[in-house]
């Protein structure tokens, strides 16, 4: 894994693309490079950090140039060794190992028609000599993020928009519509940037930037197709064996691998079938204070990752996360680039920085399962909530009462049950698309108009609008694989694979995801939704491919939680730092939020009447990131405060 920037056609490329790639070295600490061509009456910079993970010797270093062409490439590519041979049969002699030179050969032979064939995660940028273009692709599901800003006809892109927020910051300007959606959702999502002329580039597409200024796009691999496609297949396979042949090719490398165990069914099942490949591998996993367990309600997942590594000889790391959380939020925003709201992030960088402190480059993850397989208990919900449609009204109105005047927690301990009673009532009686984002998004319309300023209600309505005009983006007609491909498209690579990225690489460490294969996602959408979902045990169809090696004990135990005690840091650690965002906070005194409604979720969740600590996290890390991005020089939507 690495970090690439560059520069096309744009003032003083050379200096920019060597600063862009300063900023990216945590993501690259074994080496750098920079190449330098003419483009029409310009000039194309290339930068490169590299993380030595296949070929560590110097025929791996980038950017790398033959015969005309030049790459810079973040990735690892899993059929390269296929397609490797494919080349050698047909002429083609390679240098080195690894595959970089794979793909860029690949370039050569294919052009972008190479892209499909490509099996792996992967951003990069290649420059053609002869046509002075330079084209930007990222990988088919989105694992690999790529930036990028247009300006005439130059563009300059990096891996991580703090790059480019850093050199172009004074020039940018905040996306408010970005922050509104971020609110909603705790994430940006993938199709929005948290600053007006940044762009992402979308997975599964390409775009060619040429010398007179002109732009093309493609795409090249679509979800949706994929999904009704599946949604038509009538044959037979085995889900066991093809979770197994992505393991497996997951595990390619010239440097040590390890997992993440945290005893859930997904990491468990990954690790067994790890461990099976290369006996002996490690793990790691974590924990939490006690005190900070019990407040919380969680269960204990770290019995479960022991018994695990017992049965299947791994060597397991156990992590205490007791972490300085004051200190760890600034961090951790800036590491993200984006304001994610996600305290898993905490989790995946403490994990894989002990990782990299003890050698190891690469970890697996079982990221991107619930998406596919309908595991998340709002899947469950969703389908329970339409037959709560069909319970007579005498019945629901009381039911409904007495679940909104309990408490979820006291002044000792929080209540799950009663957490998750009030989150299902806050959507059960919606229509379908509505139930569904609102029962994994922060507020309703309602709480979200209340929460900002009253100017930016018609941004609102465009943030709802653009989750219901994906969700109806498809000719599925399986309720289940509806909010699957949902996910997939949306929560997966806007929250998970965003914020497993660069919470990684803060910490210089590969994490790859074996379910977040194109040969995975195609199984898991030939899958039928009631066999994902069977009465009301969610992910059926991959616990019957786990029992293939796992025991009942782990399959089948309930469903575990890669979080943190919120509730336990918001009481305690972090409760001065709330009261001064609500009182001197710069989204108070900008303008964007309003005082009291801030005020009145802390005291809801003092109260113990609402569990708000969710929303207070997800308001500091924007805080911490809105501080950040003006400090820097960028500016709001219309250059000032909104009025």
């Amino acid at each position: 894994m690495c970090g690439i920037a560059g520069a096309y056609c744009w003032p003083d490329g050379g200096p920019l693309t060597d600063r862009l790639t300063k900023t990216l070295a945590h993501r690259g600490p074994d080496g750098s490079g920079r190449y330098d061509h003419r483009a029409g009456d310009g000039e194309v910079h290339l930068g490169h950090r590299r993380l030595s993970i296949i070929d560590l010797s110097e025929t791996g270093a980038q950017p790398m140039v033959a015969d005309g062409l030049a790459l810079t490439y973040n990735g690892e590519l899993y059929n390269a060794p296929e397609l490797r041979g494919e080349l050698e049969s047909a002429g083609v002699r390679f240098r080195g190992t690894s595959d970089t030179e794979v793909v860029l050969q690949a370039w050569r032979r294919w052009g972008t028609g190479c892209l499909a064939r490509l099996r792996g995660m992967f951003a990069f940028g290649v420059f053609d000599e002869r046509t002075g273009e330079l084209t930007l692709v990222r990988d088919q599901l989105g694992i690999k993020p790529l930036f990028f800003v247009r300006r005439g006809k130059g563009v300059v892109f990096a891996s991580e928009l703090k790059a480019l927020a850093g050199e172009l910051g004074g020039s940018l300007k905040i996306d408010e519509a970005a922050l509104v959606a971020s609110l909603l959702y705790y994430w940006v999502p993938d199709g929005r940037c948290a600053f007006t002329e940044a762009e992402k580039l979308r997975p599964g597409t390409w775009a060619r930037f040429c010398p007179d200024g002109q732009v093309e796009r493609g795409t090249f691999w679509s979800l949706r197709q994929v999904a009704e496609e599946g949604a038509a297949y009538e044959g037979e396979f085995d889900l066991n064996e093809v979770i197994t042949e992505s393991t497996n090719k997951h595990l390619l490398s010239d440097v040590p691998v390890a997992t993440f165990l945290s005893g859930g069914l997904d990491s468990s099942y990954l690790t067994a079938l790890a461990a099976r490949q290369q006996p002996g591998i490690s793990a790691y996993t974590i924990g939490f204070r006690a005190e900070d367990a019990k407040f919380e309600a969680m269960p204990d997942d770290l019995k479960y990752a022991r018994q695990v590594a017992a049965k299947f000889g791994v060597d397991l790391h156990e992590i205490e996360i007791a972490p300085q959380v004051l200190d760890l939020l600034p961090r951790m925003t800036y590491a993200l680039d984006e304001p994610i709201g996600d305290p898993a992030a905490i989790n995946t960088f403490l994990i894989c920085l002990a990782a990299r402190e003890a050698g190891v480059k690469v970890m697996l993850s079982g990221m991107g399962a619930d998406e596919l397989f309908a595991g998340y208990r709002k899947h469950l919900a969703n389908l329970l909530a339409v037959r709560y449609q069909g319970v007579p009204g005498l019945v629901r109105r009381p039911v409904e009462s007495l679940v909104d005047r309990l408490p979820v927690a006291t002044s000792k301990r929080g209540f799950r049950s009663v957490r998750f009673a009030k989150r299902f009532l806050s959507f059960a009686g919606l229509p379908e698309e509505t139930a569904f984002r609102r029962s994994y998004t922060m507020y309703d319309q309602q709480e979200l108009l209340g929460l900002l300023n009253p100017d930016l209600a018609g941004t609102v309505d465009d943030v709802l609008t653009e989750h219901a005009d994906t969700y109806h983006d498809n000719q599925l007609t399986d309720f289940v694989n509806r909010m699957c491909l949902q996910d997939s498209r949306m929560f997966l690579p806007g929250l998970n694979l965003a914020y497993t990225d660069r919470s990684s690489m803060a910490a210089s460490t590969e994490v790859r995801t074996p379910f977040v294969d194109v040969e995975v996602v195609k199984a898991a959408f030939r899958i039928p939704g009631d066999q994902k979902i069977v009465g009301r045990k969610g992910k059926m169809a991959l616990k019957q491919a786990a029992l293939s090696i796992l025991p009942e004990e782990i399959v089948h135990r309930p469903k575990g939680l890669f979080s943190a005690p919120l509730r336990a840091w918001m009481s305690r650690d972090l409760a001065p730092l709330v009261r001064e965002v609500v009182n001197e906070g710069v989204l108070v005194q900008s303008g964007f939020l309003r005082r009291e409604a801030l005020q009145k979720l802390v005291d809801e969740d003092a109260s113990g009447q609402e569990d708000r600590s969710k929303h207070l996290w997800h308001i500091l890390t924007l805080e911490h990131w809105y501080r950040s991005a003006t400090a820097a020089g960028a500016g709001r939507a219309d250059n000032q405060g909104v009025s």
